[in-house]
């Protein structure tokens, strides 16, 4: 664990020493909302894009201080985006519990992001709203993935288990992860290579949701990512800096059209290729 991930853990531990779990408010939130809400939206048809608010990243330094969560999350919903991150964690990344509810006024589900080490978390972020909460397999075992994971599913919340090795990703699978993220960041030097998602994505078994996260930019990056078996892509940092956010989260939903020559190698669109020809004749 790094000096800046170890910081964020021991400023975390300290945060929750004193917090009780607010059970009786989980339960109440859990049967106001529709279970499992967060991954049935990325099953949905299309490229799914799961568009983040967050005030600050240690790597970034500020990007959005004091966000005005209701609009940002409006936006992003109709900019068509499947689901909204909420970074949570207040000491590093400036973010509160309190955005969730917020952000639910757009009507997508919410995940919550925090670095979550005890099930208190889970029980609050719940409570708070969360349709799903991000678990971090640098920071769990296998074991202890699968029990929180089981206190998610007895609420109908979905658990987004984050790998970015090898041995982070079999700890995911060891835990019963059915949502998986690839962090494309390395949160050891914070740097970034897309190219971790596609090497760890032939890893991941068939049936496993597979998201995409950091690094994803434009629409060229997300055809690379669903090339790989990617279902939904987790962005943030270029959507929050953009003016208009409805249309840069549009922008990363649309798809290149395919060169003709491909679609003739596999015998498609040969119609279409006919008639390309016979205008060029016909111009000619």
């Amino acid at each position: 664990m790094n000096d800046v991930l170890q910081k964020i853990v021991e400023r975390t531990k300290e945060r929750i020493a004193n917090e009780p779990a607010d059970r009786a408010a989980a339960e109440r939130a859990a049967r106001e909302r529709k279970p499992f809400a967060f991954s049935e939206a990325l099953r949905r048809d299309g490229v799914n894009i799961i568009a983040e608010i967050k005030a600050a990243s240690p790597s970034a330094g500020p990007i959005v201080p004091d966000p005005d969560v209701e609009r940002i999350a409006g936006d992003y919903a109709r900019g068509g985006a499947a689901a909204v991150s909420i970074v949570t964690e207040p000491d590093f990344f400036r973010g509160s519990r309190d955005w969730i509810a917020r952000a639910k006024t757009s009507g997508l589900p919410v995940i919550m992001k925090d670095f979550v080490i005890a099930p208190s978390q889970l029980i609050n972020g719940i409570a708070a709203g969360a349709d799903a909460v991000l678990l971090l397999a640098s920071l769990l075992d296998g074991r202890r993935i699968r029990e929180l994971v089981g206190l998610l599913d007895a609420y109908g919340c979905d658990a987004l288990v984050e790998a970015h090795d090898e041995q982070e990703l079999e700890r995911a699978l060891e835990g019963g992860a059915r949502l998986i993220g690839v962090n494309n960041r390395n949160l050891r030097d914070f740097s970034v290579d897309l190219g971790t998602s596609e090497r760890l994505a032939a890893l991941i078994p068939d049936g496993v949701l597979k998201v995409a996260e950091s690094g994803i930019k434009t629409v060229a990056d997300v055809d690379r990512l669903r090339a790989a078996g990617f279902d939904a892509f987790l962005v943030g940092e270029s959507l929050l800096r953009q003016s208009d956010r409805a249309a840069a989260v549009r922008a990363l939903q649309l798809r290149h059209p395919e060169p003709a020559e491909l679609q003739a190698e596999r015998g498609e669109g040969s119609e279409n290729a006919g008639n390309i020809r016979r205008a060029t004749l016909l111009a000619s």
